[in-house]
């Protein structure tokens, strides 16, 4: 897995042109345009033709990913059939994502329309998506995950407390299906918390230290904070780029064995962190 991965995805109503007009603006690595809960059930169509509208004018988006966030059944087939093929489109965040053939339908509806690049993003918000998880990960066109916890902690009657350890289960399930299955990390949960950034932090980095890569969020105030957890520093950089430049020395030369600065055996799974570290820090970003 190579590339920039998100720090930062910030939700955006799909039914407000003003905070649509002003989205790319906030500094967000990613945007989601919801056509989903932000949309009230009478103005699904106009927000539809807008949001296919605003992705058409191909925004200047600095980079940035667009996703847009469709409903389930019905009304998510529309959100696809209006939005497939178009060009400043990077994926779909599927909404209350329940089980691997919900994915699979909106891939096979994708390509019907001759839509060959749009990614999935599953969000997963119910206990059954979470022990589904795995075989949501396998389905097609997924390119990473997304928990929902707000919903997941109703429909499994959790009551989250500061730590948030009643959700451990459920973080862990959905990095656990990611790694296996080889996709990129998924994506961390939204955060209620917009006005202490000490608590957000703490939260933030707790999501990164549990596997997550990058983290949803509600309000612009979010931002910050979330890069501040999601950036390397400039020493984990260097590390990071010193444990590969050893490892492809070593593999040019038919070498076996693999040592960092420090002595310590450089395995695959040092392999992998070290590549993930460097996702998270491209060029032109400064490192705290």
């Amino acid at each position: 897995m190579t590339g920039r991965l998100p720090r930062s995805y910030l939700y955006v109503p799909g039914n407000a042109p003003d905070k649509l007009a002003k989205a790319l603006t906030r500094g967000a690595d990613a945007l989601i345009v919801d056509l989903e809960d932000a949309v009230p059930p009478g103005a699904k169509d106009a927000a539809r033709r807008s949001v296919a509208d605003w992705l058409r004018s191909a925004p200047e988006t600095g980079g940035a990913e667009l996703w847009v966030r469709i409903n389930g059944g019905e009304a998510g087939h529309a959100d696809v059939r209006a939005l497939a093929g178009l060009p400043a489109l990077t994926g779909l965040v599927i909404a209350k994502t329940e089980d691997a053939a919900q994915v699979a339908a909106v891939a096979a509806l994708l390509a019907d329309l001759g839509d060959v690049t749009t990614r999935l993003m599953p969000l997963l918000e119910t206990a059954g998506a979470i022990l589904d998880v795995r075989e949501i990960a396998r389905a097609p066109r997924v390119h990473r995950l997304q928990i929902g916890e707000v919903d997941l902690a109703a429909d499994a009657g959790l009551d989250p407390g500061p730590d948030e350890s009643e959700l451990a289960f459920a973080r862990t399930m959905t990095v656990m299906a990611s790694a296996a299955t080889g996709l990129h990390p998924p994506v961390g949960p939204v955060s209620t918390i917009t006005s202490d950034p000490d608590a957000l932090a703490a939260s933030t980095d707790r999501v990164r230290r549990q596997g997550f890569v990058g983290r949803a969020c509600i309000h612009p105030a979010q931002i910050p904070v979330v890069h501040t957890a999601f950036t390397p520093s400039s020493e984990e950089i260097a590390q990071a780029k010193d444990v590969l430049a050893r490892y492809e020395a070593a593999t040019a030369t038919g070498s076996g064995v693999v040592l960092d600065a420090g002595g310590r055996l450089i395995d695959p799974a040092v392999i992998r962190l070290a590549r993930r570290t460097l996702a998270t820090a491209a060029p032109g970003r400064p490192a705290p």
